[in-house]
């Protein structure tokens, strides 16, 4: 098990890793970083998957599928979150639709975790998961960092699901105009890191007063910042540590 700090989730999943730039809340991706630090430490999964480009890791594009990996869960007695590709995204296109179809086989054998799968590439989703197992312990979720990515939600909205999220982070421009409707869950958080761009406290609000309007949990994971544990993640005097209640049908 990869244990984690991530406020969210209990454990990370990588049965994939790499992925390749897509839109603006990629730049500084941490995996990027991470995943050069992993293959400078002689990890050979991450072997080629970021090279340097103006002094920062970069991703190659490159695509490692760990078959190896599939089975960790199985392992594990205790029942967990599990946050799957942490360091890539599932429905990438280079991931194979078997392949996902695997990683639905293990979740599917393994009902006493609850999987949360974040993709910035939701349209792919629509494609594969209707024609896979309708499964009460997986959640699925998207990326959106401002403005111009709200479709996705539209998108994510399509995909069966118990639960569907949306993770606002790296939150970089206001997301006024998200429509909420039928997403159980937001996470909002700022950018971390060397080059971390600034959010907004007000983005962070808009966001809460549309998850209140629609029902939606909300979850303030961080500020960011170049120091993030400085900044803390204290919003409006308290912190909103608030998770979806699943509803009982697949849908």
């Amino acid at each position: 098990m990869a244990e984690t700090s991530i406020e969210w989730t209990d454990a990370t999943w990588n049965p994939v890793a790499g992925c390749t730039v897509l839109t603006a809340g990629c730049t500084n991706c941490y995996a990027m970083r991470m995943a050069a630090r992993l293959e400078a430490m002689g990890q050979a999964k991450y072997t080629g998957l970021t090279r340097k480009s103006g002094g920062r890791s970069k991703w190659t594009g490159k695509i490692y599928l760990d078959r190896k990996a599939l089975t960790i869960p199985e392992t594990w007695s205790k029942s967990r979150r599990v946050f799957v590709n942490s360091m890539s995204d599932l429905f990438h296109s280079d991931v194979p639709a078997d392949f996902i179809a695997d990683v639905w086989r293990v979740m599917a054998d393994t009902p006493r975790h609850t999987y949360q799968i974040l993709t910035k590439r939701p349209d792919r989703m629509i494609e594969i998961v209707p024609g896979l197992a309708k499964l009460a312990n997986v959640w699925l979720g998207t990326s959106v960092e401002d403005s111009r990515v709200l479709y996705r939600i539209d998108e994510l909205r399509k995909v069966p699901a118990t639960v569907r999220f949306i993770s606002f982070e790296p939150l970089i421009g206001s997301v006024a105009r998200a429509n909420l409707k039928d997403i159980h869950w937001a996470i909002v958080g700022g950018e971390s890191g060397p080059n971390s761009r600034f959010m907004e406290p007000a983005w962070v609000e808009e966001i809460e007063t549309a998850c209140r309007g629609a029902g939606t949990a909300f979850f303030f994971k961080q500020w960011g910042g170049k120091n993030k544990k400085a900044a803390g993640r204290i919003l409006n005097g308290q912190t909103y540590d608030e998770m979806p209640i699943q509803p009982r049908s697949s849908f």
